[in-house]
């Protein structure tokens, strides 16, 4: 939406401090639905601003009063009114007056919905949700917890995971996942760990991946190998070496009845041939690395 207002509302709460703005959005008087109607027909039709700015300014105690809700996931409280107001902005471009519906119903959800999306993008750097029934579970698990006296922050029941499973259409596991999840704290890694505090989280975290020099000698150890495989496979013949890599070096085997047809013999001969072929690279191995088996040519 491209508007000029002077002062947005995004910029209105640091610019007047956070309780002279709420001081001054709860003295703005309500409107009559016929009064609030013709603002919002002057926006929508002829892009009035000054419409725009009064029927925004009188439901900012709205904006208020929804971010109130969300203070307890410890985030700043003008930062709520902040994301609220861009809500507001977004329902007063979005709104259609024909409906006859009241703009504080519509506006409402618009609202909650930027703040709660803000809650999600910054009260972890983990991201907490990304769909409908993960943000659902995410702003309703404690009240549900609350409701039926269980102790926010220990593990749940199976009768309680169940119950809240079934109120909000969730898994069983995404309850216990978020339960998991709100009852923990991002930690840095640099944070200290023991009474002299001489190490971090960070030097506890094991690397799963290979060590940089081990990936250098398996690279290398495997560049050989297929060096030395080469080599042994060019003592064979093409019959030989047809068979050998599409029995052997091909990641679907071909059968000996299949090798049979392709080459115009049974498949007991394949079988012969194959025989013989290998013999002919264990020998070309031995003489070139020593024993292939242990080398990791060949099977044992």
């Amino acid at each position: 939406m491209q508007t000029s207002l002077s002062v947005s509302p995004r910029r209105a709460v640091r610019s007047a401090g956070e309780q002279g703005f709420v001081k001054s959005a709860m003295a703005q008087p309500l409107l009559e639905r016929e009064e609030e109607q013709d603002l919002a027909r002057r926006w929508r039709e002829d892009r009035d601003e000054t419409a725009l700015h009064k029927l925004t300014e009188t439901h900012i105690r709205l904006v208020v009063a929804l971010a109130a809700r969300y203070k307890r996931y410890g985030l700043p409280f003008a930062d709520l009114i902040q994301e609220g107001n861009i809500g507001l902005m977004k329902a007063a471009d979005r709104f259609e007056p024909s409906r006859d519906v009241r703009f504080a119903t519509y506006a409402s959800w618009w609202i909650r919905s930027t703040i709660q999306d803000y809650v999600l993008r910054n009260w972890s750097i983990v991201r907490t949700g990304t769909t409908s029934a993960q943000k659902s579970l995410f702003f309703n698990l404690r009240r549900l917890r609350a409701r039926i006296g269980d102790v926010d922050g220990a593990p749940l029941n199976a009768d309680n995971r169940r119950y809240i499973a079934e109120e909000l259409n969730v898994r069983e596991t995404d309850v216990d996942r978020m339960a998991a999840r709100l009852s923990a704290v991002d930690r840095s890694l640099n944070a200290p760990v023991g009474e002299e505090g001489d190490m971090q989280w960070q030097d506890m975290l094991v690397d799963e991946n290979s060590a940089p020099e081990d990936e250098v000698m398996q690279r290398h150890d495997s560049e050989r190998r297929q060096a030395w495989l080469g080599l042994a496979i060019d003592t064979l013949n093409p019959r030989e070496r047809l068979i050998i890599e599409q029995r052997r070096l091909s990641e679907d085997s071909t059968t000996l009845e299949q090798l049979g047809d392709q080459l115009g013999i049974s498949k007991e001969r394949v079988r012969q041939i194959e025989s013989v072929a290998l013999n002919k690279l264990r020998k070309a191995l031995t003489e070139t690395v020593g024993d292939p088996v242990e080398a990791g040519l060949v099977p044992g």
